[in-house]
C-alpha cells in the first residue's frame, strides 16, 4: 500500500481547485468527486466552502447525500471548510428550508455568523495540532460553532467563537486555509487520513 493517501474534494460548488492544489502540496493525491463511484475510491474527503444550501441540494441531486452520510458514518476522514463545516454539523441553528447536512460532528453551527460577504476578513488563528505561527484564516460569510458535544474537540477560537473543531477523523474550520498558500491545516488532515489508513490496515 502506498503511503500517499488519495483524498477527494467534493466538486459540486465552491473553491474546489484551491483545495486540490493545497492537498497536493501536503503530499496527497487529490481528485475531484462528483459521483458515488468516485467517492468510493478515496481515503478521505474535503467539503469546500461555497453556499451550504446549494451544496446540500446538489448532493441530493447527484445521488451523493446518502453515500456521503454512509461513508462518514463508517469512518471516512472528512474535512469541511466554511460551508463544509455546516455540512458536517449534526445540527444547524438556522437552516434554510429543505437544507440537509451530512453530519458527523456533534456541534451546532450558526450560518453566516461573522456577517455578509462585504464583512469578510482575515485573522491570525491559533489552531491546536498545527505547529508554528498562527494560521492566517480567511473568513467569508463564515459560520461559527455555537456549541459542541462531549465527543468534539475545540481546536481554535476567534473573538470568543469556536472556529475549528475535530471529532475523531472529522475536521472542520469556519475559515478557508486553501486561499492563503499556507498548507498546514491540509497537512494536518492528510496526516489524519494517513493515520486512519494505517489503523485500518492493521
Amino acid at each position: 500500500m502506498s503511503d500517499t493517501p488519495v483524498i477527494g474534494v467534493l466538486a459540486l460548488q465552491g473553491d474546489v481547485r484551491e483545495h486540490l492544489v493545497a492537498l497536493a502540496a501536503a503530499d496527497a493525491v487529490a481528485r475531484p468527486v462528483r459521483r458515488p463511484e468516485e467517492l468510493a475510491e478515496v481515503d478521505g474527503l474535503v467539503i469546500p466552502g461555497g453556499e451550504s444550501t446549494t451544496i446540500s441540494k446538489l448532493a441530493v441531486l447527484f445521488g451523493l447525500m446518502d453515500p456521503l452520510r454512509a461513508r462518514v458514518r463508517d469512518g471516512l476522514p472528512v474535512y469541511g471548510t466554511c460551508a463544509g463545516m455546516i455540512m458536517l454539523a449534526d445540527k444547524i441553528l438556522d437552516p434554510r428550508s429543505g437544507q440537509e447536512t451530512i453530519g458527523g460532528i456533534d456541534m451546532i453551527v450558526r450560518r453566516n455568523a461573522f456577517g455578509r460577504q462585504n464583512e469578510s476578513f482575515e485573522a491570525a488563528v491559533d489552531v491546536e495540532g498545527v505547529e508554528g505561527a498562527p494560521v492566517e484564516g480567511v473568513f467569508i460569510r463564515a459560520p461559527w460553532v455555537e456549541s459542541v458535544g462531549a465527543a468534539a474537540e475545540v481546536l481554535a477560537e476567534h473573538e470568543g467563537h469556536i472556529v475549528a473543531v475535530r471529532q475523531g477523523v472529522a475536521l472542520a474550520t469556519s475559515f478557508h486555509p486553501e486561499l492563503t498558500g499556507d498548507h498546514r491545516v491540509h497537512g494536518l488532515f492528510v496526516d489524519m487520513v494517513r493515520a486512519n489508513r494505517t489503523a485500518e490496515s492493521l
